[in-house]
């Protein structure tokens, strides 16, 4: 998974650990491990909600200030209203890229 330069930091400290995609179809997988900027994370889980239906807890989890910031940062795929499907994913970070001695870097399909 790719994040905005912004975010990255704060993904590899393990402080975010929820990403909100606006995607025509999953571009990961539960239990997939991903490089991302020096580090390796695994999804724990992958659902798909209107917007609205996001948690403060979920929003203070993905790093941005708000569910306008949230939606903001989704939108750059088309827009984002409160009834448009978004898909949440929960991950957790396993380690720096070099630690991980072959981790799958699985893009595009789950």
């Amino acid at each position: 998974m790719q994040f905005s330069p912004d975010l990255r930091e704060g993904v590899a400290r393990g402080e975010i650990t929820v990403s909100v995609r606006l995607w025509a179809r999953r571009q990961v997988r539960e239990g997939g491990r991903y490089r991302t900027a020096g580090t390796v994370i695994e999804v724990d889980s992958i659902e798909v909600l209107p917007l609205a239906a996001l948690t403060d807890q979920d929003i203070a989890a993905t790093g941005d200030g708000d569910r306008e910031a949230v939606r903001r940062r989704a939108a750059h795929a088309g827009p984002v209203h409160d009834d448009t499907l978004v898909h949440r994913i929960e991950f957790h970070v396993v380690g720096s890229s070099g630690e991980q001695s072959n981790p799958p870097a699985v893009f595009g399909h789950p």
